[in-house]
């Protein structure tokens, strides 16, 4: 048994939180903010007809925009109350409850691996720390070779950037790009988020 995420712990601290977290993407959404930035970059790495992986969905935004481009796209969350509100709000990708740290899509059906994964929304900072390493191993053993890994997260989280990359690298996924957003700013030493686009080894 894996350690438990935070995001898991902090839901069932409040059981309140997750849907909370819905109706603020929700309220967002109705008011016209732009929620689809991480998927634009995806969708511009990916050529048309991709099978996506979106690694901690949530209630399903970057997804659902990946499939309305046109992609095949799964999404994994571990919280059964986002993977009800994305299969509410976004019918059409194949969304399923999951622990990244016991990712095994092949296991449930899902046997051809993908183009592209990403893992938006701070994902990997919830993740309990003893699981980081072995998350980037399951989305490597997920990845086609050639594929590539969008994975963003924010600075002052607990996970350190040259930690991430050296996890990464244990993992077999080196980096292809270091981004500080994802509308393509450059990343250096002083940026306070990390996009980074990685391959396989």
């Amino acid at each position: 048994m894996t350690e438990q995420s935070s995001w898991m712990t902090m839901s069932q601290a409040n059981p309140d939180h997750s849907a909370w977290y819905i109706q603020r993407f929700r309220s967002m959404a109705a008011s016209g903010k732009d929620l689809a930035g991480e998927a634009r970059l995806v969708d511009a790495m990916a050529a048309r007809g991709s099978r996506i992986l979106d690694a901690g969905c949530g209630p399903g935004r970057v997804g659902a925009f990946l499939a309305a481009a046109g992609h095949e796209v799964v999404g994994v969350d571990v919280d059964p109350v986002l993977i009800a509100a994305a299969e509410q709000d976004h019918p059409g990708p194949r969304w399923l409850v999951g622990d990244l740290a016991e990712l095994d899509l092949p296991a449930r059906g899902v046997a051809e691996r993908f183009d592209v994964i990403v893992c938006a929304g701070n994902v990997m900072t919830f993740l309990a720390p003893s699981t980081r390493a072995e998350v980037l191993r399951r989305f490597r053993a997920h990845l086609r070779d050639g594929g590539r890994a969008a994975i963003g997260f924010g600075a002052g989280r607990g996970y350190g950037y040259d930690e991430f990359l050296a996890d990464a690298g244990a993992a077999g996924l080196v980096p292809d790009l270091l981004l500080s957003t994802w509308d393509l700013r450059p990343f250096t030493q002083d940026s306070d988020f990390l996009v980074a686009l990685l391959r396989p080894a």
